[in-house]
């Protein structure tokens, strides 16, 4: 099966991504059939060949997850998560009889002589 896919470039804080029509089994770094534009992720750069692009999947190229989230990010960024209040729940309060202890403390009384 063919796929267009990124094809990582470049160094490790500094990767840019081919996109590329290639086998679906090659590796990352194996040969590619046609190369189709590039993305940027540091400066979100992309150019690529729509054409090409459309050519290759009426042709039955399967675009990968990461592809589709580089031409398509709204699709994937996550929805905010609204909470709803939830119903308040009854809280049994049980009366339980509670003994005061009265505890007396003794303190001893210290003795200061002044000395002259």
């Amino acid at each position: 099966m063919i796929k267009i896919k990124l094809l990582p470039r470049g160094k490790k804080h500094q990767i840019t991504y081919r996109i590329v029509v290639a086998q679906d089994r090659s590796k990352i770094n194996g040969n590619f059939i046609d190369d189709l534009g590039f993305y940027t992720p540091q400066t979100k750069t992309l150019s690529i060949d729509k054409e090409k692009m459309a050519t290759w999947q009426k042709n039955g190229a399967q675009i990968t997850l990461g592809v589709d989230k580089v031409l398509n990010p709204d699709k994937y960024k996550k929805a905010a998560k609204v909470k709803t209040p939830a119903e308040p729940k009854e809280i049994k309060v049980e009366e339980t009889k509670t003994e005061e202890v009265k505890v007396e403390e003794k303190t001893e009384e210290t003795k200061v002589e002044e000395t002259v």
